[in-house]
């Protein structure tokens, strides 16, 4: 598999660094110790290392991939992570009684068994 550039900037630290770093900030803040500048300035610092976590998180959840099987060769098949909500994906109608009736009919229940 070939390792896929970043596109980190200079400024933007790995997400342990940032992670380490925002906690120490959320301690600092916490302890109640700084000034008002100096907790106003911490608290924005953290705010950004807080966005540069979720983004590396979301990017993360992005690459997923999930296990289907395995091919004729014995390698591990595997298909892009979804994340959509499983919601979106009901199609079914399943449960729900159609109106004027109490009992579905013959070719409603057919079609809503597993």
């Amino acid at each position: 598999m070939a390792k896929k550039k970043t596109s980190k900037t200079p400024d933007t630290p790995p997400f342990e660094e940032a992670l380490d770093e925002l906690q120490q900030i959320v301690g600092q803040l916490e302890e109640g110790s700084l000034g008002l500048e100096d907790s106003l300035s911490r608290f924005e610092t953290g705010v950004a290392l807080l966005r540069t976590c979720y983004s590396v998180l979301e990017k993360a959840e992005q690459n997923i991939e999930i296990l289907t099987g395995i091919d004729a060769d014995g390698n591990p098949a595997t298909e892009p992570f979804d994340a959509t909500a499983t919601i979106d994906q009901s199609s079914g109608s399943a449960g729900r009684r159609s109106r004027g009736t109490s009992q579905a009919t013959d070719d409603e229940s057919e079609s809503t068994l597993f």
